[in-house]
């Protein structure tokens, strides 16, 4: 810990002009771009399963291979993870992610909060707080399941995460770019989407009311939690998820947080067109 007050300071004015620089590149269209990075499309359990000899879960197919449910939007120089998996260290080594600038999470559920540990490395990285986006609730859940993060007491032999909690309680501007949180229900829970600008990405939900569907019209890509083709209290089915997707009409739609009844060749091939399932590594373009 020493260390890293020793060098905050120093790093921190390299960090604000490299802040600076973003921006300027953002305003004079030097740099605009967006890219979707799926880190994971999987349902809570991940694919392979534990203990499942199903065609999924033993398929040499590599999109067949789920980890939990993930998205990184690169933007205009900055990284905005969406939910921490528990996977989120080898996510991050697969997709080559060397930095982190704030981490929205949907909801407080162990398959999206439970790899805010790992954030330590980015912290140690980029010698800075990691802000972390959330409702009170999520928030609450996040200081409870991380508590000794939020101790006042160091550590030896080890290195915390350092976490900025920030409530979501309207629109959001993270580093001058605009997101719009979109409430949904997750069984009797709910869940926060997001969108930014022409994109937006809506997980584990089992309905979106009417005032958060006015939200995302005008699409070029929707993300929506589709589990499986059977109903499910708290996720979208296949057929319902299509739904939503005929009442928007997005340029394109991906499916993630499927559960391993979803074959992606298989199933993929009965979808509509324009309606596809990501897959983890997936990358779109949205510049």
């Amino acid at each position: 810990m020493t260390e890293y007050r020793r060098k905050t300071t120093r790093t921190n004015s390299f960090r604000n002009l490299a802040q600076q620089q973003r921006k300027i590149q953002a305003t004079t269209g030097a740099e605009k771009y967006m890219k979707v990075t799926f880190l994971g499309t999987g349902t809570s359990h991940g694919i392979p399963m534990i203990a499942c000899s199903c065609k999924v879960c033993t398929s040499d197919n590599p999109k067949n291979k789920r980890m939990r449910t993930s998205v990184l939007v690169s933007t205009n120089g900055y990284n905005i993870l969406i939910d921490a998996t528990p996977e989120l260290r080898l996510q991050c080594i697969k997709n080559k992610i060397t930095k982190l600038d704030a981490v929205l999470i949907t909801h407080p559920h162990a398959d999206h909060i439970f790899g805010l540990d790992d954030l330590r490395r980015f912290n140690m990285i980029q010698r800075m707080d990691i802000p972390i986006y959330g409702t009170p609730k999520t928030l609450d859940t996040i200081r409870h399941t991380f508590s000794y993060v939020f101790t006042t007491h160091s550590e030896t032999g080890g290195y915390k995460p350092r976490f900025s909690l920030k409530i979501i309680n309207g629109d959001l501007t993270i580093e001058g770019i605009p997101i719009v949180p979109v409430k949904a229900h997750h069984g009797e829970g709910e869940v926060t989407g997001y969108r930014f600008d022409k994109f937006a990405y809506v997980t584990d939900v089992s309905d979106i009311p009417e005032e958060s569907l006015e939200k995302l019209h005008d699409l070029d890509v929707l993300v929506l939690g589709a589990l499986r083709y059977t109903p499910h209290i708290k996720h979208f089915s296949i057929e319902q998820a299509l739904r939503v997707v005929r009442k928007l009409r997005p340029q394109k739609a991906y499916f993630t947080h499927m559960c391993h009844d979803i074959e992606h060749e298989e199933d993929g091939n009965k979808l509509p067109a324009g309606v596809e399932f990501a897959f983890d590594g997936l990358m779109i373009d949205l510049s």
